[in-house]
């Protein structure tokens, strides 16, 4: 378990300031312990010094303590120590729907391990707690939590860090099972108050077993998710290239670096700094090849077309029923009846045999699983594409993995059977994953606990488990605990209409495979889920599941579907008609797109051009950059295609969260704030003026105007003449004819000052990603602020305005750039805020140009001027 970002921030203060020795070994010992991730905010440590030497000490009230409690379940253990919280006036009593939503978030909850539970609420509602506590509740009898049995429930609201010496006390709590199991059956609170308000100081940890890797570096983690499956995969299986003894280091805990399991233990969020250390033959090696990969974000650079969690695109459906709230993982409204599946139960054989023997049948186990996922690896490739198969590339990696391997040798040595070893280390392996702070890598626990079921049934002697012969022959709404993705990529769309979880959250693979079978889902319902039975709705857009739903319910849901239906068949129907309003507006639709076959995809689409060309995708997994004549053979082949239709050149865009190793530009300590964009292209002409070359070629040799250029990141009316002077110099120096020239608006100091761009841009295009973020002071790929950073909040929606505005008084087109352009609420309004053109992903084009033509200007027009009165985002998404 790790105490996560809260004792990495104070080790930070600690190793940079005069921290007395106590508070240095206190928190170390606590990093040593500790590998359980809290839902707690301490970002403010990072500011405010940490005074005195010890760190305050939290007074656990005897009142908080309450001994021989009896619970009905999880949920009442949970509400009896929240109503101690709020009746001491702690916490506000909506803290207990907070600490009751964060228990659904994984399957084993907030179970941290010796009979202990430690429920506290959300991070996002840390307003609710009024001051610093921790109540405790002893149920003699235990509580059933998940698979595991609870004695000692304490919860926690946590607003500042003078918690820190009880929670490193439960470290020493969770190792010494006599001492948990004398709290959980004392009649005495003082002994619960001495043993977790103790300020021992523990000892600190020592790293002497890294000291002799010669070779070391320091590197950033700059992926969008953090060391998650598929880049703890690539980084894996680059280290396994090499003969070098490959460690990882972070926040005080060392992972093997060729063994993608132990790397995701580590925890690693974006922005994160981890150690990697080598040593042995080609150590030098290893550590730039892993420097190299990691730089350039491990293969998680986003794509044009990325995939993400849905994200609510329509006016919430008012359903009356009996509704239950989870969160939604793949859009689409179902109807049918429900079917739970219930779990398999695997033998697990615990008589051991002979050591050799046991090794030998988990080795056998091994490869055939191996074989499994091999053929279930060509069967989603030709399913869902090549992405969606690299999950299980993953869960190769998992049976390949030596730490696991030898953790379950050394269990078999211990006397174990082959299953009940490999289970024991899987489902360990499992709840270090679960309870990590980064949702994204906590998930992955699915992963892990899905190859152990694949690996244990194998050891059972059963044959595969053919999920949909499991299943009814009619069409129904699966419900179940957790769909592993094993069985998520066997659903037949036909049969399975929808799927429901009782745990999971939408970032998993299971609820990315529902995406591309296109199957309405929900996930963490909550295990009551598991008990119904008959006609279900289910809204995987809004997260809702309507059991038992009346009349009304189900016209509301028939008509839903059949809207959705109509509108997906016109759409596709229509594909190449103009956008046009009802009143006879005309809206130019184009896509965003980073490769040739984009372009034939967006043009098939029914795009009228490109709005977007990425060029810095030319730039990526390569080991040096293009040559001017590789880009002009790119870009000719795309003009080309596009038969005279515009195509809009971005110029290159790199910095903030898309790093090329090769160039090897300098560490910053904000990329997002730093060279990034037209100031770095700028400061290298090396790389500005090859590509610049290359477009004016290309102009030279297609229809005149077809070709225009943008440039990324303009903050000042400076350096965009210095930049469109660049490209003027090759444009005479080849005879090309002239070129459309203008910018992308994602800096705010360009929406405020787009009078004087008007000037001389010959057209602006509003980058609504980065705009939202900047202007919020939210970083888009935050795993908690993402969902935040909405692009309909009425501070960006009023930078637009004044855009179109300046653009419009000198003859300037104005386009917005993002899907965010398709949502069905934000489509109306950006259109009534008179922007010219709406550029998307391809596969969005057919349903934006469907959505313009079922409004009217005049209409659009009211609802943009309702919406730039609005507040939040929030109210105006309720404008519909």
């Amino acid at each position: 378990m790790r105490l996560g970002p809260f004792f990495e921030t104070r080790l930070e203060y600690a190793e940079q300031s005069d921290s007395s020795p106590y508070q240095y070994e206190t928190i170390q010992h606590c990093k040593s312990l500790v590998d359980t991730p809290m839902e707690f905010d301490f970002h403010e440590l990072r500011t405010y010094p940490i005074p005195g030497g010890r760190p305050s000490m939290l007074a656990l009230d005897e009142s908080l303590v309450r001994l021989d409690l009896k619970a009905k379940g999880k949920d009442d253990a949970i509400r009896q120590v929240a109503s101690m919280l709020s009746e001491s006036n702690c916490v506000d009593p909506l803290y207990e729907q907070s600490m009751l939503s964060r228990e659904k978030l994984t399957e084993t909850g907030t179970y941290l391990g010796g009979g202990i539970a430690i429920p506290h609420g959300l991070r996002d509602d840390s307003y609710l707690i009024r001051r610093t506590a921790i109540a405790v509740g002893q149920f003699p009898n235990g509580v059933v939590w998940g698979s595991d049995m609870v004695f000692l429930v304490i919860g926690i609201a946590a607003k500042t860090d003078e918690h820190i010496q009880v929670l490193a006390n439960l470290a020493g709590v969770l190792q010494d099972e006599t001492v948990s199991n004398r709290l959980a059956q004392t009649k005495r609170i003082a002994d619960i108050v001495a043993m977790l308000t103790s300020d021992k100081p523990p000892e600190r940890e020592s790293t002497s077993y890294t000291a002799d890797f010669k070779h070391a570096v320091d590197v950033t983690i700059a992926g969008a998710a953090g060391l998650h499956a598929r880049p703890a995969t690539t980084f894996a299986g680059i280290a396994r290239q090499f003969e070098a003894d490959i460690k990882v280091r972070f926040a005080g805990k060392t992972a093997n670096g060729k063994a993608m399991a132990s790397l995701l233990t580590l925890g690693v969020e974006r922005g994160r700094v981890i150690r990697i250390l080598a040593r042995g033959k080609d150590a030098e090696q290893a550590i730039l090849r892993l420097e190299a990969a990691v730089v350039s974000g491990l293969g998680e650079i986003p794509g044009p077309n990325d995939e993400a969690p849905v994200a609510r695109t329509r006016t919430a459906l008012r359903f009356a029923g009996d509704l239950r709230k989870g969160v939604g993982a793949s859009p689409g409204i179902a109807m049918g009846e429900a079917f739970v599946l219930e779990k398999m139960t695997i033998h697990i054989e615990e008589k051991a045999g002979r050591y050799q023997d046991e090794r030998n049948k988990l080795l056998s186990a091994l490869m055939a699983a191996r074989q499994e996922l091999q053929k279930l690896i060509a069967e989603v490739t030709v399913q869902a594409g090549r992405k969606k198969a690299e999950i299980f590339l993953a869960h190769q990696d998992i049976i390949d993995d030596t730490d696991l391997l030898e953790e379950t040798n050394r269990e078999l040595q211990a006397g174990l059977s082959a299953a009940l070893a490999f289970k024991k280390v899987t489902e360990r392996r499992a709840v270090q994953l679960s309870v990590l702070k980064n949702e994204l890598i906590a998930e992955r626990a699915d992963d892990v606990r899905d190859v152990a079921n694949r690996v244990l049934r194998l050891l059972s002697g059963a044959g595969p488990t053919a999920l949909m012969k499991r299943l009814p022959t009619f069409p129904v709404i699966l419900i179940t605990e957790d769909l592993s993705p094993s069985d998520a990529a066997s659903l037949d769309p036909k049969r399975v209409i929808g799927l429901v979880t009782a745990s999971g959250g939408p970032n998993s693979h299971t609820a990315i495979l529902a995406r591309s079978l296109g199957l309405p889902s929900v996930v963490g319902v909550g295990r009551e889920i598991l008990t119904v039975r008959g006609l279900l709705i289910i809204d995987g857009e809004g997260g809702v599941v309507v059991v038992a739903p009346s009349d009304a319910d189900r016209a509301l849901a028939l008509r839903a579907m059949s809207e959705m239906a109509f509108e997906a068949a016109n759409a596709k129907r229509d594909a190449y008609r103009p956008a046009m309003t009802q009143d006879g507006k005309r809206f130019e639709t184009v896509a965003n797109v980073g490769s040739v076959e984009d372009v034939v995809a967006a043009v098939e689409a029914g795009a009228e051009g490109i709005g977007l060309l990425r060029t810095e995708f030319f730039f990526l997994k390569r080991n040096a950059a293009p040559t001017e004549d590789e880009q002009y053979e790119i870009l000719l082949r795309m003009a080309k295609a596009l038969r005279g239709l515009p195509l809009v050149v971005r110029t290159l865009d790199i910095g903030g969260d898309k790093d090329v190793p090769y160039l090897q530009l300098p560490h910053e300590d904000n990329p997002f704030l730093g060279l990034r964009g037209i100031r770095l292209c700028l400061a290298h002409p090396e790389l500005f003026e090859p590509q610049l070359r290359a477009i004016v070629r290309v102009a030279a040799q297609v229809p005149p105007g077809s070709i225009r250029v943008m440039f990324p990141m303009i903050a000042t009316v400076s350096e965009f003449k210095d930049a469109k002077a660049a490209l003027e110099k090759f444009r005479l120096a080849f005879n090309a004819p002239s070129i459309e020239c203008g910018i992308m608006v994602e800096v705010p100091s360009a929406a405020m000052m787009a009078d004087a761009f008007a000037e001389s841009v010959d057209f602006f295009s509003i980058g609504m990603n980065d705009l939202t973020q900047y202007v919020l002071a939210m970083d888009r790929l935050h795993p908690s602020l993402a969902g935040k950073a909405d692009g309909l909040h009425p501070a960006v929606l009023r930078l637009i305005k004044i855009v179109v505005d300046a653009a419009h008084a000198k003859g300037r087109w104005v386009s917005i750039c993002g899907n965010l352009a398709a949502d069905r609420i934000a489509c109306p309004i950006l259109v009534g805020l008179g922007v010219d053109e709406l550029s998307v992903s391809p596969a969005a084009v057919a349903a934006l140009k469907a959505r313009i033509r079922n409004v009217t200007n005049k209409e659009a027009q009211v609802l943009a001027k309702r919406a730039l009165a609005c507040e939040s985002a929030e109210e105006v998404r309720q404008l519909l």
